[in-house]
């Protein structure tokens, strides 16, 4: 979650995604501080990833396509944050972005009053980091780790405090 971070790392998602730390909210992160996936070798996912999955495909896939893939209203997020910073990432979701030219005229709206998405940024980016890297198949997670209490907690202070 965007409030357990403690800041914006400058990385892009590009960089290497093996996480080196887990925090009590069962979120990992890689060395460069970003938010990053965990899957195990039997394929199960942490927390943040299958929320992710869920929160992504609750409100973003309308617009960006089923897993990431892109539709004819937006971009393909899957391949977007190859290079996109995590900074940049929760800048143009909490306050969209405009991009308009002769032959497009494509509009983000912002998301930063919506506790659906600002409190679950964390877990959107790190879903959406796991299908860039591929690491991710177009599935719903069969597996994944419990969510901690000290999540559960976090998200309870989040969506109160935005309503």
């Amino acid at each position: 979650m965007l409030f357990a971070a403690g800041g914006i790392a400058f990385a892009d998602g590009s960089g290497d995604p093996a996480s080196v730390k887990k925090t009590d909210q069962g979120e990992y992160f890689d060395k460069q501080g970003n938010p990053t996936y965990k899957i195990q070798p039997d394929g199960t996912v942490d927390w943040y990833t299958y929320s992710g999955y869920r929160r992504y495909h609750s409100t973003c896939h309308v617009c960006h396509g089923p897993d990431g893939m892109g539709s004819s209203y937006a971009p393909a997020l899957k391949n977007s944050l190859n290079t996109m910073s995590y900074g940049e990432f929760l800048s143009i979701v909490a306050s969209g972005r405009k991009n308009v030219s002769t032959s497009q005229d494509n509009v983000m709206p912002a998301f930063g009053n919506n506790p659906n998405v600002t409190c679950y940024l964390d877990d959107i980016f790190v879903y959406l980091r796991a299908r860039s890297d591929d690491a991710l198949a177009r599935v719903r997670p069969a597996k994944h780790e419990d969510k901690t209490p000290a999540y559960v907690k976090a998200e309870d202070s989040c969506m109160a405090a935005k309503h």
